[in-house]
């Protein structure tokens, strides 16, 4: 019997840390996608086209751009800030540069702020679709087109939000596998 008992307390265990383990694993995924849905943290939506609906009332629109830590790039907004009417089509741009010697690859991740406004602000375009690779000493402009979705003015909370800021953080990945051998050929064919 007292074998009995330590085996089940041992499987127990065992299944709480297996839990716990799948648990963790499926939070992060699961946390972009209720964030993505919700707009909760400052998630933002993605649509095809503008809005069909323009609002009288404006909203301005703020832009801020930092790097991740040991990131080589330069990164700022060209604009810092804008008014547009609710609903309509904003374009604003952003520039990197890479001061280094060797291509370096970037992913930009984004957030809204406030939260509330997060589900509002509607991206039709934006460099931080996909990975960037600038080459030594590249320096490019990278557009994002938004709009504030009429909706934001029916909402309880957000309906009060007079500005919105809109914050791109860039850092480094690995270099896409064909940059990659260009990049180790031409090393070879230097040599």
């Amino acid at each position: 019997m007292a074998m009995e008992g330590k085996n089940k307390t041992l499987f127990q265990t065992v299944g709480v840390v297996v839990l716990m383990g799948a648990l963790a694993w499926a939070s992060v995924p699961f946390y972009d996608w209720f964030c993505r849905v919700t707009g909760f943290g400052g998630e933002t939506n993605v649509a095809d086209s503008g809005s069909d609906v323009i609002l009288e009332k404006t909203i301005k629109v703020r832009f801020d751009a930092s790097k991740e830590r040991g990131m080589p790039w330069e990164f700022k907004p060209l604009q810092r800030e804008m008014e547009i009417r609710i609903g309509e089509t904003g374009l604003a741009f952003y520039e990197a540069y890479n001061p280094t010697d060797r291509p370096i690859a970037g992913s930009a991740s984004y957030n809204v702020a406030p939260f509330d406004a997060g589900g509002y602000f509607t991206k039709i375009d934006c460099f931080c679709f996909e990975e960037q690779v600038l080459q030594p000493g590249e320096r490019v402009t990278m557009p994002v087109s938004f709009f504030v979705d009429p909706e934001i003015v029916n909402d309880r909370d957000a309906k009060f939000v007079k500005s919105i800021t809109l914050s791109y953080t860039f850092f480094e990945i690995d270099l896409p596998e064909e940059t990659a051998s260009l990049t180790r050929a031409g090393e070879t064919d230097v040599n």
